[in-house]
């Protein structure tokens, strides 16, 4: 009933309902407002006015309102039209205010049944109640009334009764409103215990994203963890295989030093074969010397001419060989000249660190005495008998490498294409080596290859 009462309320200024609860009528306090001048009757159709005092026990509010209740009401919802209460102009609040509202015809009830005027604050709680009216024109018999005097005196005892009954109203009321006022502090404790639940809750629920934060970065740290440990297990990988590469390179630098002091050793075996050389060279010269003589001696025999021709073209010949073997000299001595360019290119190699590239050469065989030459001794054939005479002729077109001899009617051209089939020849430098020292002409056009 109070929804459908509500929409006749448009009396307000505003569309807003007023704030109402659902306290019950004993939870009220009456006594805060007093409506002053109440009429028994008021006549319909016609506008009316309520009068009332704020008490110094009341702090009027902007949404306090006045409302119209039919008798019986429960709770606040139940009005049947209200208007907003004015608030009072400046004064003391210790002193009571006189206000008045103005209710128009329109809005009022057109039954004749029993109303009240109600003072409601904004927090929807009943502050003041008036007596009871209705809504009906007034009569004679509600003008004189004629009572006996029995009527009197019953009319005295009732109002004695309900003076008593007013007190022990007022009694009651004073104390629902200590009541009250302990409820009131209740409800303020529990509503700053609900504030504390309320922070709490919040509390709990920011902990609870802070944990959860906490959680995917813990997991976070966790997933790098395992990658950085990853990481590592490949950079122990890498170190292991670092270590395994430098031990392995150690091990072919030692080879190639070990090489190397090979090749020194050789380097001074080829000049110490140089030095022999020389010596034979020598030697050789002091033969000459010596046929010389003997020629000058053949001269002067008159008798031994013929033998003395015979000498002279042996003259001629020892001198072509003599001739040879001081090219093969000269061509051994650039040979050695070579080796030597060879072995301080060999030093230098070594010193850089750069031997590692010449490992390879440590699986040549090393040739022995009678094979340091790059090409074969030239004067294995001829420097031993090179006294004997003319059957020393007959040595010389024997082969340095093979040992194979030639008749002495073969061509020179025959003779050399045979000795030149047994060697190598350096496209780079026209270097000569034996094919049987293959490994030592490779490491010759590798050097080549590194200038």
């Amino acid at each position: 009933m109070g929804a459908e009462l509500s929409k006749t309320s448009t009396m307000d200024e505003t569309s807003d309902e007023p704030p109402t609860s659902a306290v019950l009528l004993d939870n009220c306090h009456f006594s805060q407002v007093i409506f002053n001048n109440v009429e028994k009757f008021y006549v319909p159709g016609g506008d009316i006015i309520c009068y009332y005092t704020l008490t110094q026990n009341i702090i009027p509010r902007g949404k306090d309102w006045v409302g119209i209740f039919r008798v019986g009401w429960k709770t606040t919802r139940e009005y049947y039209t209200f208007m907003w209460a004015p608030l009072p102009s400046d004064s003391p609040s210790d002193t009571a205010v006189q206000q008045q509202i103005q209710f128009k015809a329109y809005y009022l009830p057109k039954d004749d049944e029993y109303y009240q005027f109600c003072y409601v604050d904004q927090d929807g709680v009943v502050r003041g109640a008036s007596v009871p009216f209705q809504f009906r024109a007034e009569t004679e018999d509600d003008i004189l009334v004629v009572t006996t005097q029995g009527e009197v005196e019953e009319i005295e005892l009732q109002n004695k009764n309900l003076r008593e009954e007013n007190e022990e109203l007022k009694a009651s009321c004073a104390s629902l409103e200590k009541q009250n006022v302990n409820l009131q502090e209740e409800l303020n404790k529990r509503q700053e215990l609900q504030n504390s639940l309320e922070s709490l809750r919040s509390n709990t629920e920011k902990l609870e994203l802070e944990l959860s934060s906490l959680k995917k970065e813990n997991k976070h740290l966790k997933e790098l963890d395992e990658c950085r440990e990853a990481e590592l297990h490949q950079l122990k990988e890498q170190l292991q295989n670092v270590t395994s590469d430098k031990e392995r390179l150690e091990t072919r630098l030692k080879t190639a030093l070990d090489h190397m002091d090979q090749l020194q050793s050789q380097v001074l075996n080829y000049e110490k074969e140089v030095e022999n050389l020389s010596h034979m060279d020598h030697d050789k010269t002091e033969q000459l010397k010596s046929l010389k003589e003997e020629n000058r001696q053949l001269r002067l025999t008159e008798t031994h001419q013929q033998q003395n021709r015979d000498l002279m073209k042996e003259l001629e010949e020892q001198k072509r060989l003599f001739q040879i073997l001081q090219a093969k000299k000269n061509k051994a001595d650039e040979d050695n000249q070579k080796l030597k360019e060879e072995n301080e290119l060999l030093k230098h190699l070594s010193q850089t660190g750069t031997v590692s590239s010449f490992s390879v050469i440590s699986q040549a065989p090393v040739p022995g005495p009678e094979a340091g030459f790059l090409f074969g001794n030239p004067y294995c054939a001829a420097g031993a008998n090179l006294g004997a005479g003319a059957a020393d002729a007959a040595s010389i077109r024997k082969c340095p490498m093979c040992e194979k001899v030639f008749p002495e009617e073969i061509e020179t051209s025959q003779y050399e294409a045979h000795v030149q089939s047994h060697l190598l020849e350096c496209p780079f430098c026209s270097k000569t080596f034996e094919k049987s020292n293959k490994q030592v002409f490779d490491d010759h056009i590798f050097c080549h290859g590194l200038e």
